[in-house]
Order: structure tokens, then C-alpha cells, then sequence
């Protein structure tokens, strides 16, 4: 009988996703994930890969991964970062829990 585990959207995209689309996202995950809070990271554009596609590519895999991430372009370079938290007391929702 198998065994069922319930995971989120976004991990079954990310584990189940082939080719070379797959291989950059992964790419960029792996740029994210280096981040520490307080950091930031700049990627520069090469003749292969202009500004532009890094700065779309990097927004795909964050948003893949569910990360927040702020990312800002100058010239041919790209810099993105995680950020800062949030203080104080969550909001209240207008709906109820159920």
C-alpha cells in the first residue's frame, strides 16, 4: 500500500520539474538559499544571460519557493535581498479560523 505525504504545491513544482528550465531554477535556488538575513546578493549580466533574464529568473525561483524577496536592477547588474521581518503583532483577519 503506499504511503501518502502531503507536501505543498510549490515543493511538488520544484521536485518534479525536468530540462533546462528546471536545471536554472534550481540555479537560482541555490543563489537564494545562500542568503543569510542582513545579506545581500549581485548577480552581473554576461554576453550569455543579459540583466533582464537574470532579474525574471531570479523573481521565478523565489516565487517558486514561496520567498519573499526584494530585487532591484542597475545597469547590467542585478541585486536582491531578504526582507527585514516584520515587527510587532500579526494583523487580525476579518474572517473567521475554521
Amino acid at each position: 500500500m503506499p504511503t501518502l505525504e502531503i507536501i505543498s504545491v510549490q515543493e511538488a513544482m520544484a521536485k518534479t520539474a525536468t530540462g533546462w528550465r528546471a536545471k536554472i531554477t534550481h540555479e537560482y535556488l541555490g543563489y537564494i538559499g545562500q542568503l543569510q538575513p542582513g545579506q545581500a546578493g549581485r548577480l552581473a549580466a554576461t554576453e550569455e544571460e543579459s540583466a533582464s533574464a537574470i532579474r525574471r529568473r531570479l523573481g521565478a525561483a523565489a516565487k517558486l519557493a514561496g520567498i519573499d524577496l526584494t530585487i532591484k536592477r542597475n545597469n547590467d547588474e542585478v541585486y536582491f535581498w531578504l526582507p527585514p521581518r516584520k515587527r510587532g503583532r500579526p494583523r487580525k483577519t476579518n474572517f473567521p479560523l475554521g
